[in-house]
Formats: C-alpha cells, structure tokens, sequence
C-alpha cells in the first residue's frame, strides 16, 4: 500500500473511530467521566483522533522494526559473519544472511556480492575494492534506511500538531467562560464552568497526544540509530577485511 493512500485511510479511520466515540461519550450519565470529558467539546474528537493515530503508527513501526532486526540474536548474527569473512568462507557468509533476513543482513549481503563480483573479475586494487565495496554499502543502505524512517516524521509532526489543537481547545473553552462571566449581573455559573471544563479536558488530551508521539519517536529514532550503527560498524569491519585481503 502506498504510503499517502495508508495514511489517508488511517485519518478517515481514526476520526470516525474517535468521532463515534465522541457521540457515546454525550449519551453517558451526566455524572460520568466520559460525558464530563464529551463536554470538552468537538475539538475532543480531533485530539482522540490524533492520539489513536500515534498508536496506530506505534504499533506499525513496532512490527516493522522487529521484522527488520530479522531471525536471531543480531550480535551472534554479526560475530558469525565476522568469523565466516576471516575463514574465507564468503558464501556462508552470505547464506547466513540470507537465513537472517534483516535490513543488516541486506545490506552486509550487498557488500559480499561486490566483493565475489570483483573477485570474480579479478580485481587486486585494493583501493578499488574498498570504493566498490563502499558504494555497494551506501546503494544498499539508500534503500534500507526509508524502511526504518518510515512513518517517524508523521510521529513527530502529531506530536506537535496534538499541543497545538490542545491548546485551540483550551482557548475555545476559555472564551466560553469569559462570555459566561460576560453576562450582566451575576455571572452565569453552568456556563463558567462548562468554559473552564472544555478548556481543561482539551488541555490534557492535547498533553497525552503530545507525550505519546514524543516518547515514541524518541524510542523509535533510538532503535534506528542503534541499527544504523550496526550496520556501518558491521560493513567497515568487513570492507576492511576483504579489502586487505586477510580472507583466506
């Protein structure tokens, strides 16, 4: 699925979803949380809507991540190639990644069939098998790496967005209030404080919203480092190795 169709379709479902909950919340017993939260107002469905769309990316970036880390332990996936490289065993190697199948294992394969294509051409510059074998570690990794960003901007621009539509509701309902205290005479006492709820319930949905996408762009960035790292430690170590030749 194309990345503008999922994330459409995720906006229509997370808002219907939210605004049919929005709806129940309004037929709840006056006395209930929820109908004290329903009377935060329609900006209520919007800031549901943004929080059940930062757990819907959540959940996708998890399961894409852990796809990406591939089968197995990733240290023990490493220190295998590493011992199959100084062996001399390329296509163990990469047998092993290919039975790992992991965005590291792509781009370590990527880097291992540059290197059996030079030798098969017999190419001994070892300057010239160190570029080749780094260009086969950037192509590999201009692919890999969208993969692992996918879906993090979206994250952090709802994080952002959240506060923001928060604190629209927050001044919604502070202007509520101020009309209510408007009035001539003695201040209209329902309306005041309908004003002050909306504004304080819109004020915490938009928090939760933002904390959320904060937390999880921050794991998430995190993971995609720690990958990143891997995978530049993993290939230089083998660029290093088959480029001086040290394989047996």
């Amino acid at each position: 699925m194309k990345q503008g169709l999922f994330t459409g379709l995720l906006i229509a479902a997370a808002y219907v979803v939210s605004l049919l909950f929005y709806l129940w919340m309004g037929t709840t017993p006056p006395d209930s949380m929820f109908h004290a939260v329903w009377k935060g107002g329609p900006v209520v469905s919007v800031l549901m809507a943004l929080i059940l769309m930062v757990i819907a990316y959540t959940v996708e970036r998890i399961i894409a991540l852990n796809k990406a880390a591939g089968k197995g332990n990733i240290p023990e996936f490493v220190q295998g190639i590493k011992q199959d490289i100084n062996s001399g065993d390329i296509q163990g190697a990469i047998a092993r990644c290919d039975d790992h199948q992991s965005s590291l294992g792509a781009v370590l394969r990527s880097v291992l069939d540059r290197y059996t294509q030079l030798a098969a051409f017999n190419v001994t510059d070892r300057d010239k098998k160190i570029s080749e074998m780094e260009k086969a570690v950037e192509e590999a990794s201009t692919m890999e790496m969208p993969l692992l960003e996918k879906n993090l901007v979206a994250i952090s621009t709802i994080a952002s967005i959240s506060t923001m539509v928060g604190l629209l509701g927050t001044t919604m309902g502070m202007i509520r209030a101020f009309q209510a205290m408007a009035t001539s005479g003695a201040p209209d006492a329902v309306q005041l404080s309908l004003g002050i709820s909306e504004a304080l319930f819109n004020t915490a949905l938009g928090i939760v919203g933002g904390i959320l996408g904060i937390v999880a762009y921050n794991i998430f960035t995190t993971r995609v480092d720690r990958f990143s790292y891997m995978i530049d430690e993993a290939a230089f170590y083998i660029i290093q190795t088959l480029g001086t030749g040290s394989s047996r």
